[in-house]
Parts: C-alpha cells; structure tokens; sequence
C-alpha cells in the first residue's frame, strides 16, 4: 500500500521550491538587463543637467573666463598733472617706467629688469612714472604718490581707481588728487595659447589729469633750502602779505620725494638714500611738514600782539613808559629781562616802539599784566593764532592759544601772574606754527587784514578777517619793527641792509641809493622785523630761533617768516638765514 501523503507532500513541496527559484532567477535577469539603461539614462541626465548649468546658468561666467583665455586687457596709465610754480615753470615731471603685479602691490622695475623680463616672454606694463625734478628742496609742499591702499579704494572718492593706481600720499599731489589723477584707459588684445600678441581688438585712450600752477616761486623756494644748508631741522615760509599767497614753504629735515615713485635700485642724495630711513628715523621726523604742522612757542615774536592788545583795550597808550628794572619777582619766581640776564644791564624808561625794537621783556610782562590774559587771547585769535588758517595743503595744526579756562581744564591748575607774564612775551602754554606767524606778520605789512594763505593760483581771494585794528596802532607796532633792523635794534644782521640791482627803482623811501664809495653801486632796502627766542626744555636745551619780517617797509611785497628748532638766540641763528633769503629776492627783481 502505497503512503500518498507523504509522497504527494514530498512531491507538491519539491515543486513549489522549484518554483520559486525560477521566478527569482528570472526577476533577477530581467533587473540586471535593465542596468545598462539605467546607467544610460542617469548619466545622460547628469551631462544634460552639467550642460545647463554650465552654458545656460553660467554662461557668462565661463564666457568671460574664455575670452580672458584669448585675451588680454591692459590699463593704459594717465599721464598726471604737471604742477608749476606762479611763472610757469615745472616743478614735476612724468617719465615712462615699467612694473609688474606682486600680489595685490606693484613693483616698480628698472629699465634693464623690464628688458630682461621681457627677453624672457614675461609681460611687464608700461606705466608712467613721477619725476620731482628739484629733489629735498619741494618735498614737503610737493608731497609724493604712493600706491593707493586698502582704506583708501573703499572710500566715495576713490570709486574708479584701481587697486595698482598711484595716489598723492602728502602736500599738493594729495590734497589736489583728483584734479591732477586723470583717468586710465584700457587697451584689449588677443592673444594665443603661450600669451603671445596677436592682434590689437580695442582701445580706449587715457585722460590725461589737469595741470596745476601754483604761487610757488622756484628761485625764492631754492633760496630758503639753500640758506638752511648749516642747520637741521627748522622751517620757513614766505608770503605775498597783498593777498596771502604762498611763495615758499620748506621744512627741514628735507627728503627726495623719488624714493617713493623710483624703483627700489633709486638711491636719493644725502641723509635719506631710500624710502625706509625716512619713515624709519622716529626722532628728527622728516615727513613732518614743520611749516604748517609743527607747533612751536613763539617767543618774542608775539610781543606784536601783545603790544596790539594792551593798545586797543587802552591798558597801554602810544606815551605809556614802563621802566625796565631788568628783574620782576613774583614771590620765590623771578622774571628777567634778557639784556639784562645776559649783560647785566637796564634799558632805562621805554614806551611800546622802543620796546618793540629793543624786545624789553620787562615792558611786556606789564603789558600783559595791564591788558589781562583774555584780552590778549582775543586778539590772538584775530591774528590767526589758535586756530587753521585753510591753506591748501593737508595736515595743519591750529596750535594753542591758552586762557585760564583752557589752563583749568587741560591742566587741572588755575591760572598765575607768572602765567601772564609768560605768556606777554610769546612763552609758557603758548604754541603757534611758523605758517601762523607769517600770516601774522603778514597783516602787519598790510594795515591790519588777514588772508587766508594758498598755494593753487586760480584759488579765489579769501579774507579771513579785514580791518583787525585801528591804523594808528598798527603804524606803532609797524614802527617798532622798523627800528628793531636799524642800528640800536636787536635784529643787529639786518642793519643796514642793502643789495646790488640796478633795476630796483630809486623811490628814497624803500629803495634808496647808498652812498657808500663802492666799485658797486648798492641798493639800501627799508624793512620791518621782529625776532624771537623761545626757551624750551631745561637749560641745557637751546632756544628756538625766531625771525619775521616784511618788506620794502612802505610798500611791501614779501614776508619771510624763519624758525630754527633748538639752535640758539632768532637774531644770530634766523637772522642770517633770511636776510640770504632777501638778497637773492631783491638781487633778482
């Protein structure tokens, strides 16, 4: 007897197993067969999607990077402006240069580095390269260029720069920028695959900047660097007191502005051979611009304020005698005269010309002591003292003109006698620039109006203040300073001034004939002087030497305004120094 169950159990569960397998290999095939298309379709998908994005999506992107491929844009510098003095003559220059990118800088190359570059296929552009043609003598009114900085190419101003565009760092280049830049232009080329030319596609052309003529007077300019050949460090200004323009203005340490646009291979004459002893050197600071930065105590050259003050606040009248003692004490100080503490001796009685021409300290500490220290502060602030003048240059100081109030709150102390009496004679919190001075000295020389004082020819006419005091008054003190460079006077190099220049006309008053038996016939020059020396530090330090001046005395036409830092008394060390500066003037009228 046959077991069926078990056999058909076998049999049916064998089957089914068979089966199974089979549908399995076959959903299996049926997938793998699949793959190939799959992959097919996948991949044709990505290169369709690649293939958008890159010619649709960013087109212009790999547009660009393929045309920077064949081509190449070069900037074509704009030649700057060229900056003249107020007879037309240039004080700048542009010559062509080259240079190469070094990161986000340019570096400069010299003639013989360009062509070895070159010879070897390497690019190197063209550029245009600024010449200080007169070296040290300009320096700190020309000012220089210097590749435009990171701070500076964010700003509204400097929009359409680029990041290798040379800017004025200092003096005119700066603060005349955008008049003398111009704008670059480009150039577009095609080149093939090694970079070489092959054809000139486009070309805009550079606009050159505006030229620009100064008040600067190249001779008198180079007079004053000349007559500081013997010191280090001063200043000097010279003015036109009819209107307030700037002839010359140098400041001493002096430096060769082409270090700053020369390749690095530029070696400058004297102290500062390259670019990194000048900004190296911390203690006589040769880019300080002394003349209009520096800030200084007067000394002596105040007491024409001083004088103007106790004038017109009625403190002092024209018949006013003060006698000099030679010695004020204010309890345990004492306050000399400076005739007597250097010779022992008093000047009798004096009213404010004598005063003025022999610089009695005595008479001034009463003065001051008679006008009060506001009022003085007044009229130094009508001056021009203590505040800018707007001359057009970066970089002006307004410098300190003190008050009790200024004293309290600077300080932290009241204000003493001792205060006033320094403060009569141009010393003590008292700090002006040698710029402020001569624009002083220059509303003296012009019966009493203050002129803003530039540098750009075309600049318009401003008054700062005009009629500052009664005439009278102003006729005193320019009296004063008339006999302070005769015979008796202080100023003792000025005495006697004359010059050889038969050209000058014989008027009897400002230009008289001298009567001297020479085999040259001279010229004798009426002027008007102040000098100043200003005790700074402690007794082992020298004073500051001071002189001002205008002339002729009737009808002037210049004021010289010289300081010399830390070098001994204005009347043998500033003295000499302007009156060259006045020779090689009337010498060449």
């Amino acid at each position: 007897m046959v077991k069926i169950g078990p056999a058909f159990f076998d049999y049916v569960s064998s089957e089914k197993i068979g089966r199974k397998k089979n549908f399995g290999n076959f959903i299996s095939f049926e997938i793998l067969s699949l793959f190939p298309i799959l992959f097919l379709i996948l991949f044709s998908t990505i290169i369709i999607l690649r293939l958008f994005y890159v010619q649709i999506l960013r087109g212009d992107y790999y547009s660009n990077l393929s045309d920077e491929n064949r081509t190449r844009t070069e900037v074509l510098a704009a030649p700057r402006g060229i900056i003249y003095d107020r007879r037309d003559k240039p004080l700048v220059a542009n010559s062509p240069s080259f240079k190469i990118p070094e990161g986000e800088k340019v570096k400069r190359l010299s003639r013989d580095e360009a062509l070895k570059l070159i010879s070897a296929g390497k690019p190197v552009e063209n550029d245009i390269q600024r010449e200080y043609l007169y070296k040290d003598v300009f320096a700190h009114v020309l000012g220089f260029l210097g590749q435009v900085s990171e701070d500076e190419i964010i700003l509204p101003g400097f929009s359409e720069y680029g990041i290798s565009d040379f800017v004025g760092k200092i003096g005119l280049e700066a603060e005349y920028e955008k008049m003398l830049h111009g704008k670059n232009g480009k150039k577009l080329s095609e080149v093939d695959s090694e970079g070489k030319f092959i054809r000139e596609l486009g070309k805009q052309e550079p606009t050159a900047g505006e030229n620009l003529r100064t008040t600067l007077d190249l001779d008198i300019q180079k007079a004053v660097h000349d007559a500081f050949s013997d010191y280090t460090r001063g200043a000097a200004v010279v003015s036109d007191p009819r209107n307030g323009a700037i002839l010359a203005l140098y400041s001493k340490p002096s430096f060769d502005p082409n270090v700053f646009t020369h390749d690095e291979s530029y070696e400058a004459p004297g102290e500062y051979k390259y670019r990194e002893s000048i900004l190296n050197d911390s203690e006589k600071q040769p880019l300080l611009n002394r003349a209009i930065s520096g800030s200084y105590p007067p000394g002596s050259t105040f007491k024409l304020v001083t004088a103007i003050a106790g004038l017109e606040s009625g403190a002092i009248k024209s018949s006013t005698i003060i006698e000099d003692t030679g010695i004020l004490r204010v309890g345990s100080f004492s306050f000399g005269n400076w005739y007597f503490l250097q010779y022992g001796k008093t000047e009798g009685s004096l009213d404010v010309v004598r005063a003025i021409k022999r610089s009695n300290d005595i008479f001034f500490y009463k003065t001051g002591e008679r006008t009060g220290v506001d009022t003085i502060s007044s009229y130094a602030n009508k001056f021009g003292l203590g505040k800018k003048l707007g001359i057009d240059l970066p970089g002006e100081i307004q410098g300190t003109v003190p008050s009790p109030s200024w004293k309290e709150k600077t300080i932290g102390e009241q204000w003493y006698l001792g205060d006033t009496y320094n403060y009569g004679i141009g010393q003590g919190y008292l700090l002006t620039s040698p710029l402020q001075i001569n624009m002083m000295t220059a509303a003296f020389a012009n019966g009493g109006t203050l002129y803003e004082p530039h540098l750009f020819k075309n600049k318009k006419l401003k008054i700062k203040n005009k009629k500052l005091v009664d005439k009278q008054y102003i006729d005193l003190v320019r009296e004063g300073m008339r006999q302070s460079c005769e015979t008796g006077g202080v100023a003792w190099p000025l005495f006697d001034f004359k010059v050889k220049n038969e050209r000058l006309p014989i008027d009897g008053k400002d230009f008289i004939e001298d009567d001297a038996t020479s085999s040259a016939k001279m010229t004798k020059i009426k002027i008007a002087c102040k000098t100043g020396t200003a005790e700074v530090g402690d007794k082992e330090t020298k004073p500051h030497a001071w002189i001002t001046l205008f002339a002729p005395f009737y009808k002037p036409e210049i004021a010289i305004t010289v300081l010399v830092e830390n070098s001994g008394e204005g009347s043998s060390v500033a003295g000499p120094i302007a009156k060259k500066i006045l020779i090689d003037y009337f010498e060449k009228k």
